[in-house]
């Protein structure tokens, strides 16, 4: 039987031109993050499934990749129901598995906890243009801090993060979980109905304004709620005084701290960043995971168009875990969608390491050979990237080939040239 080239749909091999950024990208995320005081942690890559199905992931725990149970507790004739055939999964994000790290090791931790996790997620999803059924994630998140001062950290040190990685004129849309549901109170909305609302809200930039406002009239909701809604967005301005115009329509359904910690958020990003961007109040953001509590945010480059990260508090989650309540907030940058851009632009590191590289002839002796490879150890000590290789047929492409991949110094070896 022939065997299969291609990788498994949804699946893809990494070239080294795309290897060789996404190892930079890594290393100036480590590097950006630990200066903010981040620490590196890695979690399993599988998952107990009731962790997985918790309700915690919307429209992702339709997207599991579950694994079958093994050996002598697998009884496929007897299975009468899914948990009979299936005990765990591979993740699809890392907040569910961090969650479960933290809970588990408290007591080895310091309070807060800030950590930097970079790891492998899979869902079952339909592929498109960068987005595939394995791919990475990168999250930074700050357990065990109450304080707004955990969203500022967060959005500070990815702004800053995006700026060394050449990202200029981004926009961070806020808003807070809170806000969305008092919105929709005030409105006349029913409670059950709050997430199909916020469903459709999330369409706004696809669909526009109109859309929406068609989409909850098919939905069924009485033309008085929707009117009073789309009215409540129109009259709110991008900015701290958007919010507190917002607190002020919402003063019998909303806590008015919740706006308050929402204007301390915009205001202290303000007067503490260093890059080119805006941060701007955005009631119609809403963020598709379910276990947002408090503020949500995403990044987005204004050229793009693209969001490249998001995130938000999720206080609620640990306490599933231990019956402790633990405040927590995250984000998380979209690390196959920032290589993706960076290799259509053909993004270039600044290589500071000297790099050369050997043609050895095919009638070199074993002897010079040696010399060769001794000569390049001792530059290879001292620093330099140092390439070997037999010299082919075709000396011009390889060597086009060589200066592709940075080595700008090529020295032909030649039995007469030692």
């Amino acid at each position: 039987m022939k065997l299969k080239k291609n990788p498994v749909t949804g699946m893809k091999d990494i070239l080294p031109k795309e290897m060789k950024i996404r190892d930079h990208v890594i290393r100036l995320i480590k590097d950006t993050y630990s200066h903010f005081g981040f620490s590196s942690m890695e979690t399993s890559c599988v998952e107990h499934i009731e962790n997985l199905n918790s309700n915690q992931g919307g429209e992702n725990e339709k997207l599991i990749f579950k694994i079958l149970k093994r050996g002598e507790k697998l009884k496929l004739k007897d299975a009468k129901e899914e948990a009979d055939l299936v005990d765990c999964g591979l993740r699809y994000d890392l907040t569910i598995p961090l969650c479960r790290y933290y809970s588990n090791n408290a007591s080895q931790l310091p309070s807060p906890f800030k950590s930097l996790q970079i790891g492998n997620v899979w869902r079952a999803d339909r592929p498109q243009r960068g987005r595939f059924r394995q791919f990475m994630q990168c999250d930074i998140d700050i357990l065990g801090e109450s304080t707004n001062l955990a969203e500022i950290e967060l959005i500070l040190a990815s702004t800053t993060l995006l700026e060394k990685l050449d990202f200029h004129d981004f926009t961070i849309r806020i808003n807070d979980r809170r806000i969305l549901k008092a919105m929709a109170a005030y409105s006349g909305f029913l409670e059950k109905d709050y997430d199909t609302v916020f469903i459709i809200l999330d369409k706004m930039d696809k669909i526009l304004l109109d859309g929406v406002i068609q989409e909850l009239e098919k939905a069924g909701f009485a033309r008085k709620s929707v009117e009073k809604y789309i009215e409540l967005l129109q009259v709110i301005t991008p900015d701290s005084v958007g919010v507190r115009l917002m607190k002020e329509r919402l003063y019998n359904f909303l806590e008015p701290s919740y706006a308050d910690e929402l204007i301390t958020i915009i205001d202290r990003v303000n007067a503490s960043k260093d890059a080119n961007f805006r941060i701007v109040f955005d009631p119609t953001l809403v963020r598709g995971m379910s276990y947002y509590t408090g503020p949500i945010f995403e990044i987005s480059i204004d050229k793009q168009g693209e969001s490249i990260a998001g995130g938000g508090r999720y206080d609620e989650i640990i306490e599933k875990f231990t019956g402790q309540d633990i405040p927590a907030c995250g984000l998380s940058i979209g690390f196959e969608r920032i290589v993706m851009l960076l290799l259509e632009r053909n993004y270039q590191i600044s290589e500071i390491v000297k790099k050369k590289a050997y043609l050895l002839d095919k009638n070199l002796s074993s002897k010079v050979i040696g010399q060769v490879i001794r000569r390049a150890m001792k530059e290879r000590k001292n620093g330099c990237t140092v390439n070997l290789s037999m010299m082919k047929k075709n000396k011009k492409f390889q060597k086009e080939q060589l200066k592709s991949e940075g080595y700008m110094e090529i020295e032909e070896i030649f039995v007469d040239k030692l």
